[in-house]
């Protein structure tokens, strides 16, 4: 069950320890996956049948579904499902249209225009985890920005199923967002496929998606070391509540084990300045923990958490900035009186009837967002992700005039007289 610690009895040391996770000490994964990556290098497809085979235990003919495959895979799904997915797909349209927008043109000085616009990377890969849970709402979180972005090729990866084929609500998924193609392939070989190209699989320009441990390190492996960008460092789940006298333990240890089921790596936090709230959310969990189908991966989840007892609301919130949740929920009243002392955390669940499994699935906001502390640097999967912003700028004979003779001088103050020169042939072409 959770451990319990006192904020007050922490050093600063201590303190840094418990908000580090997901921490490969001994190297183990890194060479895992370094090995895996040569492997799909140097052999492609022969390489991810090979893992197929070896992972998802499947031997697969070909490796990818076609449009009329999907459609017959889709028909299985449920009317039910159907229409919560598109409940959730048409919320998740509705706030990623917000996002779409030029850059108006600004004149900085008389006759100097600088405006930006977007254009979208051409080239994108999205990988939809199906390990110890399939995710369809990651397809639409992903699926939708990339649409509205304007890519032109998307590239989806997801495991196969042992029948060799793909989860139904995946399939409907891709009926929805339009894609005619999925590549059965998961993990670490997936996110090396599109980072190099296989004989099947396209290289992208960029890998969006969350995974495993082993799919995070793939991804921060190539981006480093390919010409392929990431969307971040997604990896196990996590959620860090903070609750006080207010908050009610059922809810809270329902929101803790709704992070605790993605896997036995995946971390629920629970800070509070109310010591009977933390003891009476212990007895929650064990009577909820027991009722869940994937109550053993939860379990493991929840001996790897903790709960933390603070003096108020506000040293809750500098813990949590620490720690810079993936998920953060404020189980309180005051929630408006602290949200403005929130810096670090990829999305933020306000108010005891805002559980985090609604930004999951179909409230809207992306529930692609930064683990293991990462919200400190990076925000969550937006159309933002899917583009490129690139600056325009034009200078009529005004405006040459007006700024010349200053870059004149700040070239040559930096010894660039090829620079002050572009100008100078201008300036003696164009003087009133």
């Amino acid at each position: 069950m959770l451990k319990i610690y006192n904020l007050k009895d922490l050093s600063v040391k201590a303190v840094e320890d418990l908000c580090k996770r997901n921490v490969d000490s001994n190297n183990q994964i890194r060479s895992a996956v370094t090995e895996i990556i040569n492997e799909v290098r140097l052999h492609g497809d022969h390489a991810l049948k090979g893992y197929a085979e070896k992972f998802d235990g499947i031997s697969l003919k070909k490796l990818f579904l076609e449009k009329d495959e999907i459609s017959a895979i889709a028909a299985g799904a449920s009317e039910d499902a159907k229409q919560a997915l598109k409940l959730a797909y048409n919320n998740i349209r509705k706030f990623h249209l917000e996002q779409v927008g030029k850059g108006e043109k600004v004149e900085t000085s008389k006759g100097v225009f600088c405006w930006r616009e977007l254009r979208a990377i051409e080239k994108v890969g999205l990988y939809i985890p199906g390990g110890t849970a399939v995710l369809p709402s990651t397809f639409l979180m992903l699926g939708i920005p990339a649409r509205f972005a304007g890519c032109k090729e998307i590239i989806v990866c997801s495991p196969p199923q042992k029948d060799g084929k793909i989860n139904a609500y995946l399939a409907y998924c891709a009926e929805l967002l339009e894609i005619d193609r999925i590549y059965l392939a998961g993990g670490a070989q997936a996110v090396a496929a599109m980072a190099y190209g296989t004989e099947s699989i396209l290289k992208v320009d960029k890998i969006f998606g969350p995974g495993n441990q082993y799919v995070t390190r793939a991804k921060t492996i190539i981006q480093a070391e390919s010409q392929t960008a990431i969307d971040m460092p997604a990896g196990p789940s996590e959620v860090l509540v903070i609750a006080d006298e207010t908050a009610i333990p059922e809810y809270v240890a329902a929101d803790l084990l709704a992070q605790a089921e993605h896997g036995i790596d995946s971390q629920a936090v629970l800070v509070s300045n109310s010591a009977m709230m933390i003891e009476e959310t212990i007895l929650e969990l064990k009577k909820q923990l027991s009722a869940l189908p994937r109550a053993e991966i939860a379990a493991k989840a929840i001996a790897n958490s903790y709960a933390i007892l603070c003096s108020d609301l506000r040293e809750g919130i500098r813990f949590s900035n620490s720690y810079a949740p993936e998920h953060l929920i404020l189980a309180t009243d005051q929630w408006e009186s602290i949200t403005d002392d929130i810096v670090n955390a990829g999305s933020v669940f306000l108010g005891h009837l805002t559980p985090e499994s609604a930004g999951d699935y179909a409230s809207g906001t992306n529930h692609t967002l930064p683990t293991s502390s990462y919200a400190k640097a990076y925000s969550g999967v937006s159309v933002d992700s899917f583009v490129k912003k690139i600056t325009f700028q034009h200078i009529n004979k005004e405006g040459i005039r007006n700024i010349g003779p200053a870059v004149e001088i700040l070239a040559s103050l930096e010894g660039l007289q090829a620079h002050k020169n572009a100008v100078t042939v201008r300036l003696k072409d164009n003087r009133e």
